[in-house]
């Protein structure tokens, strides 16, 4: 019987990943109704911390865009690009990559990525490389980001009572998870670079240039931030934005500045994550005086909130599950990751495939873990697996990516997996995991 509600857990979640984004989070709540009143399970707590961190952060990068300083940030990154353009492989992915462990969010990826695929264009570079691997790098950095929502799940209170992770503190986490992920955006990168045929070689790309209005398209594109006047309270607003970044990492850092009164323990970095976002979101609110009205507006609010449902539904339906079947599979599975640790890598990257959602994977598989006693390095060390749906390439950066490119180099194969992205994720989340397991056994 467990398995056949294992199944249908998987159904409803292969269901809701047809709709996308909200569609994934409210088909998971009638899995939850279905689980509760017909199945007969208890229902777990709903992932209440997570949600509210991710809602601080949201609203805290929604005001910095509404200022006007994501559009600054990307003025200056597009700056770097311009200067190095021979180097568009490497420069791009790095680019992409920096801006979403900032943000704490890959979609900053939708306006930088239309001047990568003008810049390798304009150098007869092959669009795909650069694009399909900057696509990639603004997910697989997430893992190191100190605001993102995937790491604030490693932050839960569940996780720190982990024999052998009671002191675990965020700087912890990104000493592996920042140069791990790094280390797999190089490696990436380097792939990259040698992928698919150069842009004037290609058979399929020449072929499309006898038709004279996709030669006119190709020479006359251009795509630029750079001509666009900002405020100068844009500037301001990312000053700030960087100080509420720096201040959660000091708190992380000295842990007696959260320690208040006679407490015994340290105030949780979720809850800290939740109070700077909050109030350093004031702060550029009120600095730059952006309207109010403006906010929710962009795309960094709208994509924030749509995640933030989904993983108010995936994970309250899959923890009610797991909590009610792990004591009967906890025997055969605990003997498969105990001699086998490197394991439980697969099921995150199963996982991340269907749910297509970084925090969402951990909301899932954490209390599994938790139960199995899996051991404190494996579990940090293989945080970068949760990004794998790049796997199917059904995520709104990968879709996206594929329309920016003009020249139709970067694509979805006829084969649907046989697409731009599989090899560089799968070469970036496997050397980030190799990478994050050996720092772990040393840091943690």
């Amino acid at each position: 019987m467990l398995i056949a509600e294992f199944i249908f857990l998987l159904i409803m979640l292969y269901a809701g990943s047809r709709f996308g984004g909200m569609g994934l989070g409210v088909v998971s709540g009638i899995g939850l109704v279905i689980e509760v009143f017909i199945l007969r399970m208890p229902p777990a707590s709903a992932p209440v911390d997570v949600m509210l961190i991710i809602i601080a952060v949201v609203s805290c990068a929604a005001i910095l865009e509404a200022a006007g300083g994501l559009k600054y940030m990307l003025q200056i990154a597009e700056k770097l690009l311009r200067k190095n353009p021979k180097r568009i492989t490497f420069f791009g992915p790095l680019v992409t990559y920096t801006l979403s462990l900032m943000l704490g969010t890959g979609h900053a990826v939708y306006t930088i990525m239309p001047i990568i695929g003008d810049i390798a264009v304009k150098n007869k570079v092959r669009p795909e490389r650069p694009m399909a691997a900057a696509s990639v790098a603004s997910q697989l950095a997430l893992t190191g980001s100190p605001i993102s929502a995937v790491v604030a799940c490693y932050l839960g209170r569940d996780v720190l009572a982990i024999p052998g992770l009671e002191n675990l503190n965020l700087m912890t986490i990104l000493m592996v998870t920042t140069p791990a992920t790094l280390l797999g955006v190089i490696a990436l990168s380097i792939y990259s670079n040698f992928r698919g045929k150069d842009l004037y070689e290609d058979q399929e790309f020449l072929e499309k240039l006898k038709d004279p209005d996709f030669k006119k398209e190709i020479e006359s594109s251009s795509h630029t931030t750079l001509n666009e006047t900002l405020p100068t309270s844009s500037k301001l607003s990312v000053y700030l934005f960087l100080l509420a970044l720096v201040t959660i990492v000091l708190i992380a850092v000295f842990p007696e500045v959260r320690t208040i009164g006679n407490a015994t323990r340290p105030i949780s970095m979720g809850i800290i994550i939740q109070m700077m976002m909050l109030s350093f979101g004031a702060i550029i609110l009120i600095a730059t005086k952006t309207p109010v009205k403006n906010i929710p507006n962009g795309v960094v609010f709208k994509s924030g909130m749509v995640a933030c449902i989904a993983i108010f539904g995936i994970a309250w339906m899959s923890d009610t599950y797991f909590s009610y079947a792990m004591p009967s599979f906890k025997a055969s599975i605990t003997g498969m990751v105990n001699e086998y640790p490197w394991t439980f890598g697969f099921a995150l990257f199963a996982v991340s495939v269907v749910v297509n959602s970084q925090a969402a994977t951990a909301k899932i598989l954490l209390p599994v873990a938790i139960a199995i006693g899996l051991p404190p390095q494996v579990l940090i060390g293989l945080m970068p697996a949760t990004y794998a749906y790049f796997f199917i390439p059904n995520y709104p950066s990968d879709i996206a990516t594929v329309n920016f490119d003009i020249t139709g180099t970067t694509k979805i194969g006829k084969y649907y997996f046989n697409h731009s992205f599989m090899i560089p994720g799968l070469v970036g989340v496997l050397t980030a995991c190799i990478v994050g397991l050996s720092l772990a056994k040393v840091i943690i």
